[in-house]
């Protein structure tokens, strides 16, 4: 894999200096890996990342292309803390099979497989996009973009998201989210009855309805307007239809 990078947090200060900024509570060593994000003050996405506690630092395994903008941002908000941020050096493997020796299963579904961190990176082959869209499990520079917010992409049912910790960066809009009765736009499963490339506009009629980013065979996850969803949808001329399975213990309202 070589799209990730493990970025090393350590000193005597880096537990704080973390749980201040970061969606969910820290593990602790022995504990496995978390999945979380960094966040605006605003409360939209900056960047997302697992978690591994080490007895002297802890690991963020984040996708490549934003790992410098993670490492910049955690910098910023450093200050005077006794924090050191430094890429680890480490490698990262994943794959669906039986997992290695040392591995860590992925948190946010059984479905992602597990991942190892070792000198060499790897991958078993796995069909990961199509993995991904039946898990429903959003990517960076996919479905997650600086106007993502946490809950609109799952990141509640992905284990990313602790309520029940301390103060973070964007804590307060997250938080109010998750108290709303409905959440009306964000991540959604498609079927697609034909062809249709990533990044084609979703039209509910003739209205924009949102933006398909991921396809994997006649199924996609895409970001949606629930309220538009009600009726017949296209792509690029082909018809979709909305996952029945993504509304999920009331919290997606579908209204013409």
């Amino acid at each position: 894999m070589t799209d990730r990078l493990v970025i090393a947090v350590s000193g005597a200060d880096r537990l704080k200096f973390l749980d201040g900024l970061v969606t969910n509570a820290l593990p602790s060593p022995g504990e496995g890996l978390r999945y979380a994000a960094l966040l605006t003050p605003q409360g939209k996405y900056i960047a997302d990342f697992f978690m591994l506690a080490e007895e002297e630092r802890m690991l963020l395994d984040a996708p490549a292309a934003i790992a410098p903008t993670l490492a910049q941002r955690l910098g910023m908000y450093r200050l005077r803390a006794d924090v050191t941020i430094e890429d680890s050096g480490l490698a990262v493997s994943r794959g669906t099979g039986e997992a290695p020796e040392g591995a860590y299963a992925d948190p946010r579904h059984p479905a992602m497989g597990w991942r190892l961190y070792g000198t060499e990176a790897g991958d078993d082959g796995s069909d990961w996009d199509a993995i991904r869209v039946a898990a429903m499990v959003p990517e960076a520079g996919m479905e997650l973009n600086a106007d993502s917010y946490p809950l609109e992409m799952g990141f509640d049912r992905l284990n990313g998201v602790d309520f029940r910790k301390g103060c973070y960066v964007g804590q307060e809009v997250t938080a109010r989210m998750r108290h709303k009765t409905e959440i009306r736009k964000g991540l959604a499963r498609l079927r697609l009855l034909g062809p249709v490339a990533a990044g084609t506009e979703i039209l509910a009629g003739e209205k924009p309805a949102g933006t398909l980013h991921t396809v994997s065979g006649d199924r996609g996850l895409g970001w949606l307007r629930y309220d538009r969803a009600g009726g017949p949808m296209t792509v690029g001329n082909v018809p979709v239809e909305l996952d029945a399975t993504l509304l999920d213990a009331g919290q997606i309202v579908m209204e013409p």
